[in-house]
């Protein structure tokens, strides 16, 4: 009876438990952040889940992988394979530096109404859900740019992310750590692929190019599966942009930032949203 009573409770909690606490998650992980030489090769696994990183909900889509080589030059995924709850590729680190691993994507979502219709932007097409046809709109279009004429009540929505890893091979460069200037960027002051437990690092973030202050940021270590709690931090850039952290022990840790603007460049959109995610990996001293 003490037995049922305490797994009802555990139950009970985790039916409670606060929504951002079982969240997806994207991610990358990469097998190694620093090598030595230039005959080696790195092996990223990528998946969306609740507890970082078990695989447990379902891949990524390889497709949008990119790869920047240390020069800034284009590189490329090999041996890409996708499984029920992961995907998995290889780079293989044939240049001396630091490479990024990762995806930069834009794009416009939102609705519309077309001759008393329901529409939306950017979003599959499907028939409708719920009661009476309630729920999705039946009708769609890809972008803004296939907005009809004739359309009312348009409310578009920009949207850009990133998702990134750094890999070094042999001494740490920075070419691929410049900003684009557009959107969320992260500009490591402290270089990614050399922190370390007991010493602090900053990041810079920025927005089109000027210094985000007051972003807030999350860190959150891996192996939540092996603690009683998640482990996160809750962190915020000051006014330069910049982000302090004091890693509490070594080992993987997933980043992610997230505002909201109305700055949007999509012409009729009113909102922008802008996300950034890493992975980095935290030595030992």
């Amino acid at each position: 009876m003490r037995a049922l009573v305490s797994r009802l409770l555990v139950a009970t909690a985790l039916l409670s438990a606060p929504a951002a606490l079982s969240a997806h998650r994207q991610w990358l992980l990469p097998s190694t952040t620093i090598v030595s030489g230039t005959d080696n090769w790195v092996t990223v696994d990528a998946a969306v889940s609740n507890d970082l990183f078990y695989p447990d909900h379902f891949p990524m889509q390889t497709e949008s992988i990119q790869v920047w080589q240390p020069d800034g030059s284009t590189g490329a995924i090999q041996n890409a394979a996708k499984g029920r709850y992961r995907s998995t590729f290889d780079v293989q680190l044939d240049k001396p530096g630091t490479w990024k691993i990762g995806t930069a994507s834009t794009n416009v979502s939102g609705s519309f109404k077309l001759n008393g219709e329901d529409w939306t932007v950017g979003r599959r097409r499907g028939p409708p859900r719920g009661p009476e046809g309630a729920g999705r709109p039946a009708h769609s279009v890809a972008t803004a740019a296939d907005i009809p004429a004739g359309a009312t009540d348009v409310k578009l929505t920009e949207m850009s992310s990133r998702n990134e890893i750094f890999v070094t091979a042999g001494e740490p460069t920075a070419t691929v750590l410049k900003p684009t200037g557009k959107g969320l960027d992260m500009e490591p002051v402290t270089h990614p692929d050399s922190l370390v437990s007991n010493e602090p690092a900053r990041f810079r973030f920025l927005i089109d190019g000027k210094p985000a202050a007051g972003l807030k940021v999350t860190l959150i270590p891996g192996g939540k599966r092996y603690r009683d709690s998640e482990g996160v931090m809750e962190l915020a850039t000051g006014a330069d942009g910049v982000l302090e952290v004091k890693w509490p022990a070594p080992g993987m840790y997933w980043l992610n930032a997230t505002t909201t603007d109305n700055h949007p460049a999509t012409p009729r959109a009113t909102e922008r949203r802008m996300s950034y995610t890493s992975t980095l990996e935290v030595m030992a001293p």
